[in-house]
């Protein structure tokens, strides 16, 4: 984001880089990747990865397993929290970090169950 002081020639660039992601499923009954549920962000910024035929069986970067489906509880409160890197340039040449944005929000994620029988 920039912001100009008409009249001047000043301006200045903040710029914000994500470097982290917090998940907290919001149940014991539930494995994060990896296990601390601190996902790192990717060389371009990205978290995790695409979905690929052929990697059911491998452990994701970045992600949530509920282990138990939440019945009666209605939902679990999954929150997600992403931690930025703030810093700012202005055209005078000035410039420096600011102090990091965590920002997260919390959805409701219903779990249900399915049981079969393979013979």
């Amino acid at each position: 984001m920039t912001a100009s002081l008409p009249g001047t020639g000043l301006s200045a660039t903040t710029t914000a880089e994500p470097v982290s992601l917090h998940i907290e499923p919001g149940t014991a009954d539930a494995q994060t990747y990896p296990a601390s549920g601190d996902c790192t962000i990717n060389d371009d910024g990205s978290i995790g990865e695409p979905y690929a035929q052929g990697k059911a069986a491998k452990t994701p970067p970045c992600g949530v397993s509920y282990l138990r489906a939440t019945g009666s509880a209605g939902a679990y409160p999954l929150q997600a929290t992403v931690t930025w890197k703030i810093s700012w340039t202005s055209t005078n040449g000035e410039g420096g970090g600011l102090p990091d944005g965590t920002f997260g929000t919390t959805q409701d994620v219903t779990v249900q169950e399915i049981q079969s029988v393979n013979r």
